[in-house]
């Protein structure tokens, strides 16, 4: 059985096809401040953002299980699916993990005709992948930006530091999986310096981020 669901994403149109058992819905959070995107993949338009432990309803996720498109607030676009929970039979489970069982079913996505994806001198070439995340988050709580001593406090940048990211905007780089807290960058991905700032900054997926030299991992998302 198949249904033809046009999505409004914010504003740009697709035609999503979902299979299996169509329309059903699944309730799930994000173990992270989520993006939500006008399509399924990194080089697509930020249109909206999950809060940490935001819900959202599941409508379908692509056959590789990578990107779902979820509803919040009665607006409708992609996220990365390896940050959507669910509960199933008792415990916290990652959506995709559980898709059959949740009842979750497959969205395939017609976005040739819709605005928002990156295109141009980026073209929105998929140069690698993020390293890791939140995803065992997804069991034992909401992920937060571990730093200094492994407090669990989020990062909070002063605005002189957000004003130098914005003004000093680099050429993206496009990386599979999302730009969430916790996340690593592979060494390919060049981090700028701020002055008289610890934290480096690059741009990925479209959004600029900071990031620990030492690690390499996303400290905080510019949004």
């Amino acid at each position: 059985m198949m249904t033809n669901l046009k999505a409004i994403l914010l504003g740009t149109a697709g035609a999503v096809a979902l299979t299996g058992a169509a329309m059903a819905q699944t309730t799930a959070s994000a173990t992270t401040e989520l993006n939500v995107r006008s399509g399924p993949g990194p080089n697509y338009e930020v249109i909206g953002a999950i809060p940490a432990d935001g819900q959202v309803t599941v409508n379908g996720c692509t056959e590789t299980g990578n990107w779902c498109q979820v509803t919040m607030d009665g607006k409708t676009g992609w996220s990365y699916a390896q940050y959507l929970t669910s509960d199933y039979e008792g415990q916290r489970v990652v959506v995709v993990e559980q898709r059959e069982a949740l009842n979750v079913p497959v969205a395939t996505y017609d976005g040739a005709e819709a605005t928002g994806v990156v295109t141009g001198a980026a073209g929105g070439a998929v140069a690698g992948a993020l390293i890791g995340g939140p995803v065992g988050a997804a069991v034992g709580g909401v992920a937060g930006a571990a730093l200094g001593g492994g407090t669990g406090d989020a990062l909070s940048p002063d605005d002189r530091v957000v004003t130098y990211v914005r003004d000093n905007r680099v050429d993206p780089v496009y990386l599979d999986g999302e730009v969430v807290v916790g996340a690593g960058v592979p060494d390919t991905v060049e981090l700028r310096e701020i002055p008289d700032y610890d934290y480096r900054y690059a741009y990925v997926n479209g959004q600029p981020v900071l990031i620990e030299p030492s690690n390499r991992q996303i400290v905080y998302v510019v949004r």
